[in-house]
């Protein structure tokens, strides 16, 4: 029996005060992305799609789009990418979007991570990012011009 490598992940929640659509639109939308995200994030929003960002000034990710169901789930499959250290294991990113009470809840979660001590910065770049990034996505939304027109 081959050895698992054992692995870990982080959950972040977003309770924005905006509707599905918009928040949709700003996981899958380019410009709006790059908005959020990092300045050079591009997304090709389609099943099978190719989704980039920047992590932090040092790492670039490239993720394909395995799960796509418009106004409720992206699920992202981070491709090998040299900037990291080796792994078996498949690095995933999974945006669950549901109606809230007041707006919309926006989950991520994020799994996959080598429970390895060579991961523990990527892990805590990858986790601190995305959260740094998700207060940027509320800012965005819940400002009154940003949504205009979504």
């Amino acid at each position: 029996m081959a050895c698992m490598e054992k692995t870990r992940g982080y959950a972040h929640r977003l309770d924005l005060r905006t509707g599905v659509t918009p928040v949709w639109a700003a996981l899958t939308d380019t410009e709006l992305l790059a908005r959020w995200c990092s300045p050079d994030a591009t997304i090709s929003a389609r099943p099978g799609g190719l989704f980039r960002a920047r992590v932090d000034r040092l790492t670039e990710l490239e993720a394909c789009i395995d799960v796509w169901v418009p106004g409720q789930r992206l699920r992202l499959i981070y491709l090998p990418s040299a900037l990291l250290p080796p792994t078996e294991s498949a690095l995933v990113d999974d945006f669950i979007l549901e109606p809230g009470r007041s707006g919309t809840i926006l989950r991520l979660l994020g799994s996959g991570i080598p429970a390895d001590p060579q991961w523990d910065l990527p892990y805590l770049r990858l986790r601190t990012g995305w959260q740094a990034a998700l207060v940027r996505l509320k800012a965005l939304l819940e400002s009154t011009d940003a949504v205009e027109g979504l």
